[in-house]
């Protein structure tokens, strides 16, 4: 039986040897001495890590990437009908700006987006707060929730142009079907988590339940929640395209389908970097807005 007691990392090793002792049942221990850990700036474990140092090794991983995207290119490693270098795929984005009405396309694909999205938000987060607090709303929905989830949604869109037409209303269908289980589900979850000391000490201190609910649970769970919006509003740009595909007329997703079907690759990458350009501004919003509505968060969970 082996007894170790870690302390905080500080640089230098211990050197003190390990002394046998005996503990009351009559078992024999080995006491080894506190564990030194060496200083590591890069490998420290949620410790301090220089911004500038941050942004340099941001920077460096996607110039890496820019970097080896542009020598295969250029140095006709790989054909540019399947990679284009990146001028022509800036220049194929400004065509598409100018020529082709592509800002009307980002506009149509937006308001998709942002329309199954805030209705996957309503109906989803109350789901999964009620699971996560009551069981009895567990059991309801729990089962239904955990089937239909494992369904895939592209199997779906048959019916739901069966069912909604060929219309807007069945591109946004595609977007909020996509998240709103996956709200309910990850939302439960972090409330599932919110230690039960909580809960109990507001009863001691005379709470209801309807104080519990919103003065325990639900502050508690605010930040996991804008987590859970951060994650799925990249999900609801990936099923984008998929919507997109039904009979669309505008929408980055239709002007990639349309430049597939002609063999310009250079657009149809220059609207996928623009899909994930544009997800990664929303995601940077969500993040500040998750600052500013909770700031009694853990600061690590939101970098």
């Amino acid at each position: 039986m082996v007894n170790a007691n870690p302390t905080e990392p500080v640089s230098g090793h211990s050197t003190s040897p390990a002394t046998p002792s005996t503990s009351n049942d009559g078992q024999h221990v080995l006491n080894l001495p506190p564990q030194r850990l060496r200083a590591s700036l890069f490998w420290g474990i949620r410790q301090y890590f220089p911004k500038r140092l941050s942004v340099l090794l941001s920077c460096g991983s996607v110039g890496l990437l820019l970097s080896l995207w542009a020598i295969a290119s250029y140095c006709g490693w790989v054909d540019s009908l399947f990679l284009p270098s990146p001028t022509k795929v800036l220049k194929a984005g400004t065509s598409l700006f100018l020529e082709k009405d592509l800002l009307l396309d980002v506009l149509a694909s937006a308001r998709r987006v942002l329309l199954g999205f805030l209705a996957a938000a309503v109906l989803g987060i109350p789901i999964g707060v009620a699971m996560g607090t009551f069981t009895s709303m567990n059991s309801i929905f729990g089962p239904v929730v955990s089937l239909v989830r494992y369904m895939p949604i592209v199997a779906f869109v048959p019916l739901i142009i069966f069912w909604a037409g060929i219309g807007e209303i069945s591109k946004i269908l595609v977007v909020f079907m996509a998240l709103v289980l996956y709200n309910a589900l990850m939302v439960a979850d972090a409330i599932k988590f919110i230690p039960s000391d909580m809960i109990n000490v507001a009863y001691t201190l005379g709470g209801r339940r309807r104080d519990v609910l919103w003065k325990v649970i639900v502050p508690a769970a605010l930040p996991s929640i804008l987590d859970t919006l951060r994650v799925n509003v990249a999900n609801a740009w990936n099923f984008l395209v998929v919507a997109e595909f039904i009979a669309a007329q505008q929408g980055i997703g239709f002007r990639i389908l349309i430049s597939q079907r002609s063999f310009q690759t250079d657009k149809v990458i220059f609207c996928v970097v623009l899909i994930g350009l544009i997800g990664w501004l929303l995601d940077f919003a969500l993040q500040r807005l998750s600052l500013a509505i909770a700031p009694w968060a853990d600061q690590t969970r939101l970098t």
